[in-house]
């Protein structure tokens, strides 16, 4: 919690170096570990990650708190927007996991200035090729939608969808965004080559089943 997500992918990247990962790995992250894996595998492409599942991960971030979506209460929202006044400044952004993918769809431009992590992992202020190359190299980006979510708002994000810029209610898929159709991340080329797979289940944040994982996820991981 207390650190920059620098030093989350560092540590992943230093341990990808074990000697029984040099064939390559596949990688599952949770929640906010789906974001930062896939950093490592922007960052850090020797071994190479194969296959990179993402369960309920804030891939374009987060603009609301848990069980609390903005858009549906007033005093959600007033919280919302005063979290704004100090998600990105320099010290919360240096010292807040959460405040590196907190995304204000109001104030698109201090995001993207200000965005330690997520703006540079999406390539919001330049296109970094390396990252886009490097993304690209996986087989699979397995991303796992949970339908009742009442801990990520909004929830679209789990399918790298967002809220559109300018307002904080209506949003838009993946396919509908600036970064899929200027294909910024190599992400409309991946879909082409069928390297995305988009899975929902019912139930709430991390809520799944046993037969549902061994059903759905670990035939990813063979």
């Amino acid at each position: 919690f207390n650190c920059t997500w620098s030093t989350h992918t560092e540590t992943e990247c230093q341990l990808a170096q074990d000697p029984k990962l040099k064939d390559g790995y596949n990688a599952m992250g949770f929640s906010q570990g789906g974001q930062f894996l896939r950093a490592v595998a922007q960052r850090c492409p020797s071994p190479p990650m194969k296959t990179l599942i993402s369960v309920g991960g804030q891939q374009q971030g987060v603009y609301g708190l848990p069980r609390c979506p903005g858009e549906s209460s007033h005093i959600c929202d007033w919280i919302r927007k005063k979290l704004n006044s100090g998600a990105y400044t320099d010290t919360v952004q240096k010292h807040l996991v959460q405040a590196q993918y907190w995304h204000d769809p109001l104030n698109d431009n201090l995001y993207k200035k200000h965005s330690l992590f997520l703006a540079d992992v999406n390539q919001e202020r330049v296109v970094n090729e390396t990252y886009k190359k490097n993304l690209q190299l996986l087989d699979k980006f397995v991303m796992v939608k949970f339908l009742q979510d009442s801990v990520v708002d909004p929830v679209d994000t789990e399918w790298f969808g967002f809220l559109k810029t300018g307002q904080a209610k209506e949003t838009e898929t993946l396919q509908e965004s600036v970064l899929y159709r200027e294909d910024r991340l190599g992400l409309a080329a991946m879909e082409a080559a069928g390297k995305l797979d988009f899975l929902a289940t019912e139930g709430d944040h991390l809520q799944f089943t046993d037969e549902w994982f061994n059903a759905k996820l670990v035939p990813y991981l063979r």
